[in-house]
């Protein structure tokens, strides 16, 4: 599987089996989490085999079952936290679905007690959120998204690879499938800008992936 067809097939996962993930792929896993938390300056950390994280009220309440795998969201608390948590975040859920896992992006309906209990918090640090991991009961479901001139002004005559990265980040998870981002184009500079909504910096990060694997190029940020 490559990764625009993950980008394609990956749906968010609620319900999991009790499947074990194994060696060879939480190796793999890990060994993505230690690069993303390098080039970022994260600490995102991989916890499997405990269900503890969502053995709570909040996870019933989300409709969560089975969850015994979770990568806990970590880094310092910088002003673009929330964003490199999107982005790098989406990255190991994206290499996740092309080794036959399934992901759920969790902000609130999580113990975060218990999480803390798992992982290693530093002074300084922020638990963002989990990503739930694991082998999915179903590949979960497909939701509308937005056209692409919801996001971005019409052009008549609009690049290829424009157009593929706009595809790719309509495509992205966002909180609530709320989808509030907006892109313009001045040549092949491209930006981003986010339209409000709740953690709209975690979504914007999530696009901003999505694009640039899309398009084939790096985007600059602009937020309001």
């Amino acid at each position: 599987m490559t990764i625009l067809e993950a980008i394609k097939k990956r749906h968010s996962v609620r319900s999991y089996i009790t499947k074990k993930i194994p060696e060879d792929i939480r190796q793999e896993l890990t060994a993505a989490i230690n690069a993303c938390n390098n080039e970022g300056g994260l600490h995102m950390q991989l916890v499997t085999d405990d269900a503890d994280a969502f053995h709570t009220l909040l996870a019933h309440y989300g409709k969560f079952r089975n969850v015994r795998n979770y990568i806990a969201l970590i880094g310092p608390k910088t002003a673009d936290l929330d964003e490199k948590i999107g982005y790098y975040g989406e990255k190991i859920v994206l290499l996740a679905q092309i080794l036959g896992l399934n992901t759920c992006w969790v902000a609130l309906t999580f113990g975060r007690g218990a999480v803390r209990k798992k992982c290693e918090i530093k002074r300084g640090e922020k638990l963002v959120c989990v990503l739930a991991l694991g082998y999915g009961e179903t590949q979960g479901e497909f939701h509308k998204v937005k056209k692409i001139s919801e996001i971005c002004k019409n052009e008549m005559e609009m690049p290829k690879w424009y157009k593929t990265g706009l595809e790719c980040a309509l495509l992205a998870p966002t909180a609530m499938n709320q989808q509030k981002f907006a892109f313009a184009r001045d040549g092949s500079t491209v930006s981003v800008r986010s339209t409000g909504g709740v953690y709209s910096k975690i979504d914007l990060g999530i696009v901003k992936y999505h694009f640039e694997i899309g398009a084939g190029m790096e985007l600059s940020l602009i937020h309001i």
